[in-house]
């Protein structure tokens, strides 16, 4: 099982996932059809690694460690190579680890020590239109009804369905700029 030579190779470099700060983990495929390659999902928090952060005005009340992980790997994902399976299932082992529920300097660390460790490319995002190239699954073409374009950037999306008010609500992300709506048929790659 993948899974079992991940962690034989991260406890090769010194990572011991049958420490009992780390918890019980668990792995599954997950059932849905969706986006995102996997997730970690954190249950029962040890009550004596609760802290506080503060973000602006308002405190948030996190825990650094758990008593069981369940890593939940997309089905999608399990058509992939072998090398990004295991690449996925490092990702979210990461997660595991104290203080790297997110994204944070805490995962980066443990991300870049693997990476040069073991080889691996662990980072937050993952490229599906290249992990599909390089597996050779076909990249299928879907049908979308409007394309959404930002007037300042020039960054586009498309959708199937739209809201009447959209460019009047919405904001482009990246620079704030407002929308344009175009109607009619266009076709984007779809990535799953």
């Amino acid at each position: 099982m993948l899974f079992n030579e991940c962690k034989n190779e991260l406890d090769s470099i010194g990572i011991d996932l049958n420490n009992k700060s780390i918890g019980e983990i668990t792995i599954s495929i997950g059932k849905r059809a969706c986006k995102r390659y996997g997730c970690c999902k954190q249950q029962n928090p040890i009550k004596s690694s609760r802290y506080v952060e503060k973000i602006g005005r308002k405190r948030y009340v996190k825990y650094a460690l758990f008593e069981k992980h369940n890593i939940e790997i997309s089905k999608w994902v399990m058509q992939l190579n072998t090398d990004i399976i295991k690449n996925t299932i490092m990702h979210e082992i990461i997660h595991c680890l104290p203080n790297c529920s997110n994204h944070g300097n805490e995962f980066k660390k443990y991300a870049n020590y693997i990476n040069y460790k073991l080889g691996y490319d662990i980072s937050r995002l993952g490229d599906k239109k290249q992990d599909l190239i390089d597996s050779n699954i076909p990249i299928e073409k879907e049908k979308f009804n409007y394309k959404i374009e930002c007037s300042r950037c020039g960054y586009s999306f498309y959708r199937k369905r739209l809201n009447c008010s959209f460019s009047n609500k919405y904001r482009c992300g990246k620079c704030g700029g407002r929308f344009s709506v175009y109607q009619g048929t266009f076709y984007q790659e779809q990535y799953m």
